[in-house]
């Protein structure tokens, strides 16, 4: 029998905005702090099939054989984490999933890549609260080495990230962007 999901997980992938002293947001800590341990084992397993099978205790859900993680990788919840097959994702990645992340066949992850679906309002008054955006990343795209997609974003189809870009914008299909905050550089044919 499947496991209830608690309330708080869902309003947060629904947008919701949630403050520090929610009554439930100690679940957001004990499930953080529950995936931490599974990290420690795949952070520490030199067995590529191992590591898959970890991570997909860490996702709920199975990870094709094609797909391939180098640690070491940080993720604070993984239940709101999809990844596809064919998916590369290189050392030092970290995914922020409570906003949701999904990712599609064929997709390159450079080393130190952040998916961060989750953020802070800017208002010192409001601080103390989680917002949330979902992460898409359509099939065939590459994410370069220390790029940063932000809360909401989607990459296109088959589009480049460059390296140390940090995308707060959707990306559409078959282009590249870089810099700081990203902008497009050219279309791929």
């Amino acid at each position: 029998m499947k496991t209830q999901v608690p309330v708080i997980f869902q309003r947060l992938l629904n947008g919701e905005a949630v403050p520090f002293n929610d009554s439930e947001y100690f679940l957001i800590i004990d499930a953080c702090n529950e995936t931490r341990k599974l990290l420690i084992r795949l952070n520490n397993e030199p067995d590529a099939n191992e590591i898959r099978k970890l991570l997909g205790q860490i996702i709920a859900s199975e990870v094709d054989a094609t797909t391939a993680l180098f640690p070491p990788f940080q993720i604070n919840y993984g239940k709101n984490t999809k990844i596809g097959k064919n998916v590369f994702i290189n050392f030092d990645c970290t995914f922020l999933d409570l906003g949701g992340i999904t990712i599609e066949d064929n997709v390159m992850l450079a080393p130190k890549v952040s998916l961060l679906s989750e953020g802070h309002p800017v208002s010192p008054n409001e601080r103390q609260t989680l917002t949330a955006g979902k992460i898409h990343i359509k099939k065939n795209a590459w994410i370069g080495a220390n790029a940063t997609i932000l809360p909401g974003v989607t990459i296109g189809e088959n589009s480049v990230v460059a390296a140390g870009a940090v995308v707060s914008k959707d990306v559409p299909d078959n282009t590249i962007v870089g810099g700081v905050p990203a902008k497009f550089i050219k279309t791929i044919d």
